[in-house]
């Protein structure tokens, strides 16, 4: 057996079997892409892959007699990647169902729908707030909770509801890519440590202009109307934020700072802040109780969050860790020097929006290719950003459908998706002229 055998395994493949594994990742992931179509839920098909490649991988080295060195040394990285991810997200999970069930997104609604907006007014107010929110909510929660506001505010009216929800998505996946917590391709590429807290931060102008381009383009679709000039009746009723949800936002912010902190200065995972930041909560929580006599169970928060999304990140992966270990992703690294890097990047965005953005981004990060930090920040961006150009191509656009089921749908966006496109465009314009005219990152 080789030296480098023996440290990375068998390269799977050029072997029959590693084939085997790469038909078992595309037809679950045909499932997982054709969710709304089978009524199958995406996290059942992601898990059984994920779960099942490697099962059949330790057979495989069983079978064989293989050193399991390679393959014991795998996992335990995997598990470690993966827990990061997981406990983050479920952290960050648990506040939003915290503030949800003390009525702040309920009372930013009610405010939204009794100032009388127009149609115009609203598409920029939600689509601003989705930019800002992202960032710290991450964008499946942001897009989730403004494409609720969007249908609280008007029902029926597709003309202004389709643009309004495109904007949105776009909107969540840009203000995501810019922040290191915002999307999971960029907590992926952060906990990868291919770049510093503040470097994400550098994104920002190619991300916000890239957005407010296709917003500017959007906003002409969108009825000029002034619907609700003397207020919304059904919003007369003015819904206030109950005890406690100011303190929980607060916390929700130092967590935050928390995680910032533990990675960039006490070299600990993000999650390990997020968690910090989860006990603080519980600890406030039984102090509403002890002292205002308000009843929040935390652990019935804990219960609402999205365990199939968790589920789902856990399965994907898995998977492509899978794909990892068998040797695709290190033969996939190639085409970084094969084409020049930045073509590469710019064609991930456009595999992002077919593909989903979470798969690619942990196949690039596996694949770990030899390219600078500028071209770091650009796959970060582009993969980000790129699923805004399909509706399923991002977690964001794929619940703003399934919440606004028959009406922001796969037809009624691509209507729309040159808008996108032509922002994608002005957001890597923006970024080749800071990152590699001016060198400023």
């Amino acid at each position: 057996m080789t030296a480098a055998v023996a440290e990375h395994g068998v390269d799977l493949a050029v072997h029959p079997f590693g084939w085997f594994l790469l038909a078992i990742f595309i037809i679950g992931y045909y499932f997982i892409a054709t969710e709304d179509k089978y009524h199958l839920d995406k996290a059942k098909p992601a898990l059984f892959i994920g779960t099942f490649m490697f099962i059949l991988i330790g057979g495989f080295y069983a079978f064989n007699g293989l050193n399991f060195q390679p393959f014991e040394n795998e996992i335990s990285h995997l598990i470690l990647e993966i827990a990061e991810i997981f406990f983050f997200l479920f952290v960050a999970m648990t506040f939003i169902e915290a503030l949800i069930e003390r009525g702040v997104f309920d009372a930013l609604k009610s405010k939204l729908i009794a100032k009388g907006y127009s149609y115009r007014e609203l598409f920029w107010i939600t689509g601003a707030l989705a930019f800002f929110i992202s960032p710290i909510a991450d964008n499946l929660t942001t897009a989730l909770i403004l494409s609720t506001v969007l249908l609280t505010i008007e029902k029926k009216n597709k003309a202004f509801l389709v643009p309004s929800a495109v904007n949105v998505v776009v909107a969540a996946n840009a203000g995501g890519a810019w922040s290191p917590f915002g999307d999971i391709t960029t907590l992926m590429v952060w906990t990868a440590e291919k770049g510093v807290f503040t470097d994400f931060l550098y994104l920002f102008p190619a991300a916000f202009l890239g957005w407010l381009i296709t917003a500017y383009l959007l906003v002409k679709y969108v009825p000029d109307l002034d619907p609700f000039k003397e207020g919304n009746p059904e919003a007369a009723e003015k819904i206030e934020i109950l005890k406690g949800g100011e303190i929980i936002i607060a916390l929700g912010v130092i967590t935050i700072a928390l995680a910032v902190i533990c990675k960039q200065v006490m070299h600990l995972p993000p999650m390990w802040g997020m968690l910090f930041g989860l006990s603080l909560l519980q600890l406030y929580m039984y102090t509403l109780k002890r002292n205002h006599n308000q009843d929040v169970d935390i652990f019935h928060a804990m219960g609402k969050i999205e365990n199939n999304t968790l589920l789902f990140f856990f399965g994907i992966l898995a998977a492509v860790g899978a794909l990892h270990f068998a040797g695709f992703l290190t033969h996939a690294a190639k085409l970084y020097e094969i084409f020049d890097p930045m073509i590469v990047n710019i064609g991930i965005g456009f595999l992002s929006a077919i593909v989903d953005n979470v798969p690619v981004m942990s196949a690039v990060l596996k694949a770990n290719p030899s390219i600078d930090h500028a071209q770091w920040m650009l796959v970060t961006m582009t993969a980000g950003i790129g699923g805004s150009l399909i509706s399923f191509g991002s977690a964001a656009g794929v619940g703003v459908m399934g919440k606004m089921h028959g009406i922001y749908t796969f037809a009624s966006h691509i209507k729309l998706a040159w808008t996108v496109l032509v922002g994608y465009i002005v957001s890597l314009c923006v970024w080749y002229f800071q990152f590699i005219i001016l060198g400023w990152c």
